[in-house]
């Protein structure tokens, strides 16, 4: 159980900020995993009137506010015509959509969750993550930094051209994926972005251009044997280790293919 000493909505970024860099502090998404753990938090820190909640899109990119929920992800017409449905597909089967309507893209990518659906399709895509002190960093990179003090402001998607899919399996819906796949083509880099496995998502590049012939039924088999080994996996409650490596290279190789509408 946690116990909320002190909350204030921060009314700038600096003020949040400041705050968040006392120890007992703590930043509020949609307080949704927060409130499952247990001690005590002095000061609960909103940041709900910094006009965070907003996706805004231009010619070349998309920015995607902290506090935007997974269900404006879900029915964003823009970022969905976009990935020609893949954010869609990543969190429409994230509990439900009372969930949905509360739990925040902040909350979901700061956590760098094993689980995380939403960590994994923007990994699939030309994403970075903007924060506060620390300035533009690329996605891929923030997944590995060290969890600080500072605040995710916003994500950025660039509007390269891009192709992507996102598949998960689940061992029913709702449910947490047993593992998650975001297969993509970005410029002429195929990449695979794979999440719960169950550490946090990594992205396995075609680095030996087993797709750059094309995508055929051949080179959808090779490029999904190559992820597989080089994505490591471990045994949890909802899945083995081999489990997990073989989904990858099911999930994987139909990714592919529905990429290159096979």
């Amino acid at each position: 159980m946690i116990t909320i000493q002190n909350y204030v909505r921060a009314q700038s970024l600096e003020e949040a900020w400041s705050l968040n860099q006392k120890r007992q502090n703590r930043i509020l998404g949609g307080m949704l995993w927060l409130r499952l753990g247990k001690g005590s938090i002095h000061t609960a820190i909103d940041l709900c009137n910094l006009g965070l909640n907003g996706i805004e899109e231009n010619d070349t990119e998309f920015r995607i506010g902290a506090m935007v929920t997974l269900r404006d992800l879900e029915l964003h017409d823009g970022l969905n015509a976009y990935t020609r449905g893949a954010v869609r597909n990543a969190v429409k089967d994230i509990v439900g959509v009372q969930f949905r309507n509360m739990a925040t893209v902040g909350g979901s990518i700061w956590g760098r969750f094993g689980f995380s659906d939403v960590l994994t399709v923007f990994l699939g895509l030309d994403t970075y993550a903007e924060l506060y002190k620390g300035g533009m960093v690329p996605l891929e990179t923030f997944v590995s930094m060290k969890k600080d003090n500072d605040i995710l402001v916003r994500l950025i998607v660039k509007k390269a051209p891009a192709r992507i899919v996102y598949t998960a399996m689940r061992n029913q819906r709702t449910d947490f994926p047993v593992i998650a796949c975001a297969v993509s083509q970005l410029g002429g880099e195929y990449r695979a972005a794979i999440g719960a496995r169950p550490a946090r998502a990594m992205v396995i590049r075609d680095e030996q251009g087993l797709l750059s012939d094309g995508i055929t039924a051949e080179s959808a088999k090779a490029f999904a044997e190559y992820t597989a080994k080089k994505a490591p996996t471990e045994n949890n409650v909802r899945g083995s280790a081999a489990y997990r490596t073989h989904l990858i290279r099911v999930l994987t190789q139909r990714s592919v293919l529905e990429l290159g509408g096979i």
